[in-house]
Formats: C-alpha cells, structure tokens, sequence
C-alpha cells in the first residue's frame, strides 16, 4: 500500500505594500499635528517616492490628508475606525488571557483592580491552583488602605511612572498580617489608567524573595496589557522591564 504523503499547510506570509503602507499611517503618534515628508521617511525608513505613493492610497481611504504646505496629517476615517474599535474593545477579553499566563508562570493569584470612590474594587481574579489563598473573588471591593494594589491605583491616577519611580510596588502584612502583594499599573488611550495589575499571597509564600523573581513577569504583562488597552509604554517602562527581566 501506498504511503500517503501529508501536506504542510502554506505559510502565510504578509503582503509587503500593505506593511509599508500602515508603517506611513502608524508613523504618527500622540501629539503629533501634520508630520512632513521628511519626517515621515525618518521613522518609516522609506524613501519620499515610496511615501508619496503610497500616501496617495491612504488619502484615497482617508485615512490621511495632505495639507497645502505637504505635510501630512490623519484624516476622519482614523477617527471612525478608533471609534468602532472602542466600541467593540472589552476588557475581559484582554485581561483574562493576560491573568491565566501571570498565574501559570508565577504559581500566585492575579488579579485586576480599579478604583471605585474611596475603595478598590475587583473586576477579574485566577485563582492560584494552590490550597492556601486569599478570599477574595470578582466584584468584592477592598478600601484604598497601604497595600500595593491600592497606592498604585492611588499613585498613577494622574498618569504614568516617571524614569526613577520603582515598580512593581510590593507590600507585606501592610493591611492583613498574613496577605502580600505585587502590582503594576496598566494604562490606556491618552495615559490613562485602566486599574492595577496584580499577584498576591499569603506572606508565607509570596516572601520577599519570591517577590523578586515574580517581578519580571509581571512587569512584562503589565506592559502587554497597556499595549492592548490603546496605551503606549515609554522608553523608561522599556528600560525598567529590560532591567527586570536581567536581575
């Protein structure tokens, strides 16, 4: 009997004009009003001819408008779009995936906070497969006491970390003798924040040095879920998780 020969599926790969055109479109950033062509081939490593034509489809989309001077500047359709995307966004979708990993490399509870008043209230929770743990699920609210998760909600309400703040805060008995805590905040369109990242325990497990090696995943989730909430993470927050990470 013949042997049968099993197909690989073709790898996909990008279309490669497509690529460069939406490298000319992210090539804006916050802030940004009309951007020349100059400083278009700069971040995109393009050359002006490539730009002009592809600027010419993106116009077409209105997606971005040429102004009379010929600079650059976004159009109306980037607006609809963002709009669209707000509208569609849900937070759980984002989180959740972000939690079950934190929990799985840390072998702690994660968890996500906001601020609700003068208390932290609990949105999403993954418990640790752990026998002793925390009492707390989805919807419980704790006040705004000296724990790490409510000074970060504290802290950066007003926006992110500056290049020497230390993160991620972490407490130890602070308000319950016997519970510990990691968080980071998460940040979202125009800096600002979406809640508090967090890993807790009891202080017998979650100890200092254990604190420690959990620092370097949280941090890098903390920075995926800012990405995916429409936040963007600086050169400082980089520099911070690269120092994390090597520790």
């Amino acid at each position: 009997m013949a042997k049968q020969t099993v197909k690989k599926p073709p790898v996909l790969k990008g279309v490669s004009a497509a690529e460069r055109a939406l490298a000319v479109l992210t090539a804006f950033r916050r802030g940004d009003g009309a951007l020349s062509l100059a400083e278009l081939a700069e971040r995109t490593g393009l050359v002006k001819s490539t730009i002009l034509r592809l600027a010419l489809s993106l116009q077409r989309y209105r997606l971005i408008a040429r102004l009379p001077d010929g600079s650059y500047r976004l159009d109306a359709e980037t607006l609809r779009l963002g709009t669209a995307y707000q509208q569609a966004f849900r937070l759980s979708d984002h989180v959740m995936p972000v939690l079950e990993q934190l929990a799985a490399k840390t072998g702690e509870t994660t968890s996500f906070y906001v601020r609700n008043g003068d208390e932290r209230l609990c949105l999403f929770r993954v418990e640790t497969t752990n026998r002793i743990r925390m009492a707390v699920q989805p919807g419980d609210t704790r006040p705004m006491d000296k724990s790490a998760i409510a000074q970060t909600l504290r802290r950066y309400e007003s926006g992110p970390p500056g290049p020497d703040d230390e993160l991620p805060l972490f407490t130890s008995g602070v308000t319950d003798p016997h519970a510990a805590a990691l968080a980071m905040p998460v940040f979202g369109i125009g800096e600002s924040l979406v809640g508090a990242l967090a890993i807790s325990g009891p202080i017998s497990r979650l100890t200092t040095a254990r604190a420690e090696q959990a620092k370097a995943p949280l941090v890098e989730a903390a920075h995926k879920l800012t990405m995916a909430c429409g936040g963007t993470v600086s050169s400082a927050d980089a520099k911070r998780s690269r120092r994390k990470t090597n520790a």
